[in-house]
């Protein structure tokens, strides 16, 4: 049904122009990509407690990828969509090139599909986040330049352009560069030396996440300007110095992936001083906490902030662990246990999510129905999942704990010993992670219906003969906010 909706333009065409921009299908698109790849990601855990379970059909090296697709195609659409509509309302004109909109999404879903359905079939060729053949990056590639032009020709001269604008092009063109360098495996120089090739690839993987971050936290700035209905911030000082440094750890702070590799020291060396200046975004978080605090009064009652204070504060807990994972000496033993996983997902879930959902709710929320009715849902949702996922990534950085021990142990007990000596939280993981999901659909659950009933009633009126009418009354505003 979703590649239907998504695929059939010609049929689509009066609603999409009408009612569903391609923006929000992008976003459509990524919220059922979050769904499947939290799916992904439980059956996974099911499978640490149970090994073997749908070993048959559905082993964990299909599993894996196939959450770890899923999910960075979630934060890849929702950040497409996101800035392709801010775009709009901050230039005030329409994109520059609709039907390149539309192919781009056209030749993500194709390779989503490609991708998804080739890991279940068991057929790989990549390496890791893109375990997919290489041939169908070439599409992905094609699909984003067309979103370079298509944001170059909308944004025009980047003269006297707020913060955000700065950050979108930024994330836009880093992308497509890391992306293309993640593949640099391909040439036999890089693929022939293993020390070489781990460093392309850690590093390109590291400067890609701040790529699409730059996407995402443009767009947040971009929102709070919106809500508070100033852009003072997006002009300041202060935004344009934040701007450099995201970008100067976007470059340069990758290094501490590659602490355990023997490659040069001075690498090291600058990747550990650049990480240490994240400590200055944790000083500006803690400093603007009171006043973020006095904020959220305010604009509690609207369901975009609330994901934004969410990710307020799981950014300082993301921020505070990579700290002390870029700490050579504390690395050496968090390297490769559940710590990291744990990092990966309070950053994947607690910011990326919780900023991509803000993101949706201002953008879907001009739907035909009122949200009244979902009020009590969501505000459950919203607790449930915010709960489980701290317990969840408490559960995992536990887990990491004694796997370090084990890994620095002169004599360690056999890895199968260990592992049964980790089910405790391993049950703790699965069960929260359940929560977490139902957190999650308790929350999209109207979000995405009402876009549903919403298009199947465009579709009847399409067939109506055509009568004079007097214009409906819009309901968004209920479905934005709660009072």
């Amino acid at each position: 049904m979703l590649l239907l909706y998504l695929l059939q333009s010609k049929a689509m065409e009066p609603y999409i122009n009408k009612t569903i921009p391609v923006q929000k299908i992008f976003f459509i698109a990524g919220l059922v990509l979050l769904i499947t790849g939290m799916g992904w990601g439980l059956v996974g855990g099911l499978q640490y407690l149970a090994p073997g379970y749908l070993k048959q059909y559905l082993s964990f090296e299909k599993v894996r990828p196939l959450h770890v697709s899923s999910v960075v195609f979630w934060i890849i659409m929702g950040a497409v969509g996101s800035v392709a509509t801010y775009l709009q309302e901050h230039t005030g004109k329409k994109i520059f090139s609709t039907a390149f909109l539309r192919i781009q999404l056209l030749l993500f879903s194709g390779s989503i599909v490609l991708i998804l359905a080739s890991y279940v079939m068991g057929i790989f060729g990549g390496r890791e986040y893109w375990e997919f053949h290489p041939v169908i990056a070439v599409p992905i590639v094609f699909a984003w330049i067309l979103f370079l032009i298509n944001f170059i020709k909308t944004a025009g001269s980047l003269i006297k352009q707020p913060v955000y604008v700065w950050m979108w092009i930024t994330g836009i063109v880093f992308f497509l560069f890391t992306y293309i360098e993640s593949y640099l495996w391909l040439i036999p120089y890089f693929r022939n030396n293993i020390v070489n090739d781990m460093t392309v690839q850690w590093k390109s993987y590291g400067s890609m996440v701040g790529s699409w971050n730059m996407l995402i936290y443009g767009s947040s700035i971009f929102l709070l300007d919106k809500i508070s209905g100033s852009k003072q911030y997006s002009y300041s000082r202060i935004a344009f110095l934040l701007y450099f440094l995201g970008l100067f750890n976007l470059m340069f702070n990758w290094g501490h992936h590659i602490y355990t590799l023997p490659t040069h020291g001075y690498i090291k060396h600058i990747s550990y001083a650049v990480s240490m200046t994240e400590l200055l975004l944790l000083g500006r978080i803690i400093y603007s906490w009171k006043k973020s605090l006095d904020t959220a009064k305010k604009h509690f009652h609207l369901l975009s902030y609330r994901f934004l204070a969410a990710a307020d504060a799981w950014i300082f807990l993301t921020l505070g662990l990579a700290i002390a994972m870029s700490i050579p000496a504390i690395n050496v033993y968090t390297h490769g246990t559940h710590i990291t996983v744990g990092h990966t997902m309070g950053a994947t879930i607690g910011i990326n999510s919780f900023l991509l959902l803000a993101f949706a709710f201002d953008i879907l929320n001009d739907t035909c129905r009122s949200f009244d009715p979902y009020k009590k849902l969501f505000n459950r949702g919203y607790w449930v999942a915010n709960i489980s996922l701290l317990i969840f990534w408490l559960s995992l950085i536990g887990a990491g704990i004694l796997k370090a021990q084990w890994q620095m142990s002169v004599r360690p007990e056999p890895f199968s010993s260990m592992m049964l000596g980790l089910r405790p939280f391993f049950t703790v993981f699965f069960v929260s992670g359940l929560l977490l999901l139902t957190g999650f659909i308790w929350i999209l659950y109207p979000l995405l219906k009402n876009q549903w009933i919403c298009y199947n009633r465009s579709k009847k009126k399409e067939k109506r003969p055509l009568r004079a009418k007097a214009p409906a009354k819009r309901l968004s505003p209920s479905l934005f906010s709660i009072e």
